[in-house]
């Protein structure tokens, strides 16, 4: 099993979703110290998706981030996932990434 502990040391949050004792969601927030925080790593089990569960952890990292002061949060997808981020209240912005491997 990984050890996640190194990446989650980094984040300014981390929410998880659980049904009874079971991890069944995950979102990470990195941050850059200021203004700005990342959205990463949004995962559900694959038995629990499209019920809300992705949706509400978004919810829950925004909140919190914003209560701790950011003003920008970031996210990165894939084309498919467009519409659910829309739904989450992101809007496009133009952005550039440089592979480095």
């Amino acid at each position: 099993m990984r050890d996640f502990r190194p990446v989650l040391c980094r984040s300014l949050a981390h929410v998880g979703a659980y049904r009874d004792e079971r991890l069944i969601g995950f979102v990470n927030v990195a941050w850059d110290g200021g203004i700005h925080a990342f959205l990463l790593d949004t995962c559900v089990h694959p038995t629990f998706r499209h019920q809300g569960v992705a949706t509400a952890l978004v919810k829950a990292a925004k909140d919190c981030v914003q209560a701790r002061g950011v003003h920008w949060l970031h996210v990165d997808f894939e084309p498919r996932l467009a519409e659910f981020y829309r739904d989450c209240g992101f809007v496009p912005t133009s952005a550039g990434v440089i592979r480095l491997a």
